[in-house]
């Protein structure tokens, strides 16, 4: 057993669902879900969504909007520099789950006047990956996360369902998806 020599900055999960209309064609929905049990923001829920539903704009749903901006400055930013664009609405939002990883998944994010459901399905078998943080052009944060492929998965937002559809694809060799469930994730930076 060794010591990770690098600072937590975050613990949580992060599932994300990629729709597309074609296979390796341009992404119609873009999702990233997490749930955060610990960060020096707190804990909380946020959703960031770009989709048809969303006029192909970046909408942000969240319970600690302290978290949102904080994870929009780090991680969240760096895995999609659109999203490092802290003047982007904040909307107020009530967080659910129901399923198991087994079979489905669904998380919900509920508003004053949307509800936003994300839904995993066909499940895959998982994937332990750890990365190291480090200098550019390397990534400034590591991540060690149990990825879960989903060959199935939908969003809706009030009852309508985003166009486009999961694909397979390829990690490290192993069957993978364009969405997936990723538990058990924690993120590092350097000393």
């Amino acid at each position: 057993m060794s010591l990770d020599p690098n600072r937590l900055i975050l613990t949580g999960e992060n599932p994300f669902i990629r729709l597309s209309d074609t296979d390796g064609g341009a992404i119609t929905t873009n999702a990233s879900f997490w749930r955060i049990l610990v960060s020096p923001a707190g804990p909380g829920h946020v959703l960031y969504l770009k989709s048809d539903l969303t006029q192909d704009r970046w909408k942000i749903y969240a319970d600690n909007i302290a978290m949102a901006r904080w994870l929009q400055k780090t991680v969240q930013g760096m895995l999609n520099d659109e999203l490092a664009d802290t003047s982007i609405p904040v909307t107020e939002a009530v967080f659910d789950k129901s399923g198991d990883a087994r079979d489905f998944w669904t998380e919900r994010a509920v508003s004053h006047d949307e509800e936003v459901t994300l839904t995993w399905y066909d499940i895959g078998e998982p994937l332990l990956i750890h990365t190291e943080p480090g200098p550019p052009p390397a990534r400034k944060y590591g991540v060690c996360t149990v990825l879960i492929p989903a060959l199935g998965a939908r969003l809706t937002v009030n009852g309508v369902q985003a166009k486009g559809r999961p694909f397979p694809t390829q990690r490290e060799g192993r069957p993978f998806s364009t969405c997936a469930l990723a538990f058990s994730e924690s993120w590092t930076e350097t000393r």
